[in-house]
């Protein structure tokens, strides 16, 4: 998410770049990973379900799952066939949910005193994410993401770091499945933010059973602030999207927490042996706070990633692949010196001789002299469900917000082979416009059915937050 907006921008925009929506095609987005993952779309979820009404008889909905939360920004399914869901509420804490949505009374995890003060108007930083071992049911390990206390110091002279990314290792309690050991916390990774925004937030095991990070490119404006070191495009004096050796910032990470502690790198991860910190999967990004992995198809890696205040994109996500922040916003030239300009050029590729990928989804920013609808986009899950045929194989994601009131909006995109992806308003019977709710996350079960986690506080304070879930109601 993102907070630098100014709605008297102006700007001219090049013809392809219409008001709503982005019509260019990408030219350099992996044609064997789309074409896989829309034939995954017609291999899936194919069983006819005769108890269920006709769809014609049938409209979606939002439906209330559970409520009573602060702030929260994503829920998923343990793997240890309980059908227990677990909610990430950004203040510090995870929330059992049994397969009705009942809440325990306490919560699986509270790590409030572990983390950096969070600001109750608006904060990017708290407990960002959640991540269960595949090997849950037996071995109790998880992993959380969460923002600590800085380090003494700074990125610079006068300057002081601002938060730690932190990635850690619980266990389940012994005695309660319902509770974690407090105790039990292995520190696995930290990395020193400079700003208190873009921090990114997910971790996710791949189908390939290593940990997947995402890390902002720092905060502030433009990737050219304190903390954010020199790269190799001289024209945008920055900064941390494009670099892969000073730092892990602007990056999706990926490690092998099954290794030597506190982890070990993945053979095939694509800098060992070459200019890069061996951690990095792929880099080129502003604020990837949501990604997640195709449930079916060829198990692709999508990514949300907030842009500066133009345009929103997300990214099918590669090994390797350089995503274009800052020498790029969406499918344009991004200029540093001057964010409300679109540079006529910019370069194909960078100075690894890795090409620039353009997005498979880019919608205007809502301060977008254009025209625009949204502050941030939430990336979300292809869903994968049985509940909702009509949705099998498309990409669901959301809107924080279409301005800084409780606004959120969901979306539906269609995955095409080598094409930018179509997508239209999911516009739930219930609601007209919009949510009336700003959209924080969004999870799925292992069943591939999606909810969304929404709050009408933009801050992590109150007591709003809920839980809704995707479903077909009587009309």
């Amino acid at each position: 998410m993102k907070t630098e907006n100014d709605p008297s921008r102006s700007l001219t925009l090049p013809s392809y770049a219409s008001a709503g929506k982005i019509k260019s095609i990408p030219s350099k987005i992996s044609f064997i990973w789309i074409l896989l993952m829309a034939l995954g779309i017609s291999s899936c979820n194919s069983d006819d379900d005769t108890s269920k009404p006709p769809v014609g008889e049938m409209a979606l909905d939002l439906v209330l799952f559970a409520e009573g939360f602060v702030s929260p920004v994503g829920l998923m399914e343990s793997p240890d066939e309980s059908g227990r869901l677990f909610v990430i509420d950004q203040v510090g804490k995870i929330w059992v949910l049994d397969d009705a949505g009942n809440k325990e009374t306490t919560p699986f995890l509270d790590i409030t005193d572990k983390m950096t003060p969070l600001n109750p108007n608006y904060d990017e930083r708290g407990l960002l994410g959640l991540a269960f071992h595949p090997g849950y049911q037996n071995n109790g390990r998880f992993f959380v993401y969460y923002t600590a206390p800085p380090n003494a110091g700074g990125p610079e002279e006068g300057e002081t770091w601002n938060n730690i990314s932190r990635i850690s290792e619980f266990a389940v309690s012994a005695n309660n499945p319902a509770l974690a050991d407090a105790g039990s916390e292995k520190i696995i990774l930290e990395v020193d933010q400079p700003q208190g925004n873009h921090e990114g937030g997910t971790i996710a095991f791949g189908p390939d059973g290593y940990l997947y990070i995402s890390i902002g490119d720092g905060g502030a404006a433009n990737d050219v602030a304190a903390g954010h070191v020199e790269d190799w495009y001289d024209v945008n004096a920055g900064g941390n999207g494009q670099d892969i050796e000073s730092n892990l910032l602007g990056d999706i990470l990926r490690i092998d927490v099954n290794g030597s502690p506190p982890y070990a790198i993945p053979s095939d991860n694509p800098f060992i042996d070459h200019p890069g910190l061996d951690e990095i999967y792929a880099y080129g990004f502003r604020n990837p706070f949501r990604f997640s992995f195709d449930m079916g198809g060829s198990n692709v890696l999508l990514a949300g990633d907030a842009g500066q205040n133009l345009f929103e994109e997300i990214n099918l996500v590669e090994k390797g692949g350089n995503y274009g922040w800052n020498v790029k916003e969406g499918t344009v030239c991004f200029d540093a010196s001057n964010n409300e300009n679109i540079l006529e050029q910019c370069p194909e590729e960078d100075v690894y001789g890795n090409e620039l990928m353009d997005p498979v989804i880019v919608m205007n920013n809502f301060s977008n002299p254009a025209g625009g609808n949204t502050i941030t986009i939430i990336g979300g899950y292809v869903y994968r469900g049985t509940d909702i045929p009509e949705l099998a194989g498309k990409y669901i994601f959301g809107s924080f917000s279409q301005d800084f009131e409780p606004k959120g909006q969901l979306f539906q995109a269609i995955p095409a082979a080598g094409a930018m992806w179509s997508f239209n308003d999911l516009e739930p019977k219930s609601y007209s416009g919009n949510l009336g709710h700003y959209v924080k996350g969004l999870g799925q079960d292992l069943n591939g059915e999606i909810y969304v986690a929404a709050s009408t506080n933009i801050g992590p304070s109150g007591n709003t937050g809920k839980i809704l879930k995707l479903a077909l109601v009587e009309e």
